[in-house]
């Protein structure tokens, strides 16, 4: 018998490969001359193409925060609402999910972007910034009903104990939101639910190559208010 030492649930996967070796990338290359000034101006050049190149979600996003002082970091997968000239912005619960009480010691956040079918992630380091209840407002009035009374329904994160019926009890808190707001279309959006705007003091543009030699790209600036990024090559 294997030593429990020894024992892998998983080990090396390789993909589709039968062989323990990783897939090769070979769709594509990255040179510095290919690269726009503004990593805004790029970013959207990638996603355009990945929309068009048929990547299912591009705006698939993962956001990871750290809280302060354990420096206890937590990831999830939200969606990329907007991209303006001042950074990347998502929507969620701002009051009650894990990502609301990082910010609130470490008001700092990281996006990781990974479009599998051109061969391509991104990577986004910055401060962050609540959106006005305003601007919120416009894009909470685009979602869904459903969408828009499960903001104010779900305490996010929190504990739904089995004891006190498990999902029940979110469904009876639906159910109260839908009576508060029956026979009305304009749902005001909850003062804890709102956008959240990723200010982007690091860009990373990464294009899969052959034997883990990818290219990779980074651009960077001190001060938020400089124009001008420092365009970087990085090791793969």
């Amino acid at each position: 018998m294997a030593d429990s030492k020894d024992f892998k649930l998983i080990f090396a996967p390789a993909g589709t490969q039968t062989a323990a070796q990783a897939d090769q990338y070979t769709k594509g290359s990255l040179e510095r001359h290919q690269l726009h000034p503004n990593p805004f101006t790029q970013f959207h050049t990638w996603f355009t193409h990945a929309r068009s190149s048929g990547v299912h979600q591009p705006e698939t996003v993962c956001l990871s925060t750290a809280s302060l002082p354990s420096g206890s970091v937590s990831s999830r997968f939200v969606y990329l609402k907007e991209l303006d000239d001042r950074g990347f912005v998502i929507y969620s619960n701002w009051g009650t999910s894990r990502k609301a009480e990082d910010v609130k010691t470490n008001p700092r956040a990281s996006l990781a972007f990974w479009w599998a079918d051109v061969e391509r992630q991104v990577r986004v380091e910055g401060p962050v910034e609540r959106l006005s209840e305003a601007d919120s407002q416009k894009y909470y009035d685009l979602r869904a009903r459903g969408s828009r009374i499960g903001a104010w329904a779900s305490e996010q994160s929190r504990v739904l104990k089995e004891e006190d019926g498990g999902r029940e009890v979110l469904e009876r808190r639906v159910k109260d939101v839908e009576r508060r707001f029956e026979g009305k279309e304009e749902i005001p959006v909850p003062g804890f639910w709102g956008g959240l705007r990723v200010l982007p003091e690091m860009v990373e543009f990464w294009q899969g190559r052959e034997s883990r030699l990818h290219d990779r790209f980074r651009y960077s600036r001190e001060m938020q208010d400089v124009e001008e990024w420092q365009i970087e090559r990085l090791s793969p």
